[in-house]
Order: C-alpha cells, then structure tokens, then sequence
C-alpha cells in the first residue's frame, strides 16, 4: 500500500465509487461478500488498491496545501516540477494565529520584529504525490491557495 486506507467513513461516502471498482475487477456484490468471509486477506487487498487509487487522484490535484499551528503558517503551492514555500513565524507569547484575534494581529503587524518571514522552493526529484501526503499526515490540509496567493503577493512587494 502506498498511502492509507480510508476510513469507514470515506469508504460510505465513496460507496458508489466502491461498487464501480469492484465491477471493473468482475466482482459482483454476492463474491464481495463470500470474498469477505472466505478470503479476508484478498478483500483487505481490494480496499488497499481502492485507497491508493482514490489517493492518487485527489493527490493529482493538489496545487496549495496549509499549515497552521499557533506560532507559524506554512503555505505550500506544488506545481509539477517545484514546491514552493511561503512560512511565517510568531515569535510572540499572547499571539495565537489560530484564533480570530491572533490572525488579525499577524495581517495588521506583518513588519513586527515578531513576524518572521520566509519563502523557500525546493525540486520534486521523485514522488510528488508521496510528498504531498507526508506533509497531509504531517497535518496540512489541502486549499485552494488563498493565503499563499495573499502572502506571496505581499513579500513581492
């Protein structure tokens, strides 16, 4: 397996989409359901294949990925070829960019002696989409590039 299995979660919400995989296997809902019972490990086996494929498409995707903790936001746009970085640091006690309050004072004082900022690219050499779900399991989650379309724009100028 080279990502994670969904959750049964993301399995009934991809119900649907499950069916179909199956079908493009020949299995039918009656030898899922003997597959199951009599051969578990092969049935583990479907779900893994299933997983990696639905990773892999949603991964195809990504263009900006966020991560935001209380002292710093990482914001990463991923093209094909390159990853770019843009991070903020808060080197301030009270400040929480994590709330409301603490964001607005980051947007009000990025040119505090408290706010450090950084921009970083870096080549994908091998696997883009393995790259991409480390920093998800890492906690980042995957945006369509507000924030990094903002900062960048400022540290242009």
């Amino acid at each position: 397996m080279k990502y994670a299995r969904l959750t049964k979660e993301q399995f009934e919400e991809l119900h649907q989409e499950f069916i179909n995989f199956l079908a493009t296997q020949s299995i039918t809902a009656d030898e899922w359901a003997k597959l199951k019972v009599e051969k578990p490990e092969v049935a583990e086996e479907e779900l893994d294949v299933f997983s990696d494929l639905i990773w892999e498409g949603v991964l195809n995707k990504v263009k900006y990925l966020e991560h935001i903790s209380p002292k710093q936001l990482m914001l990463f746009h991923i093209t094909d070829a390159f990853m770019e970085l843009v991070a903020i640091k808060i080197d301030k006690e009270e400040v929480d960019i994590t709330t409301e309050y603490g964001y607005k004072w980051l947007q009000q004082n990025l040119h505090d002696d408290a706010v450090s900022l950084y921009t970083s690219t870096k080549a994908i050499k091998e696997d883009r989409n393995k790259d991409i779900f480390i920093l998800i399991q890492q906690g980042a989650v995957i945006t369509k590039g507000e924030l990094y379309t903002y900062f960048s724009d400022l540290l242009k100028e």
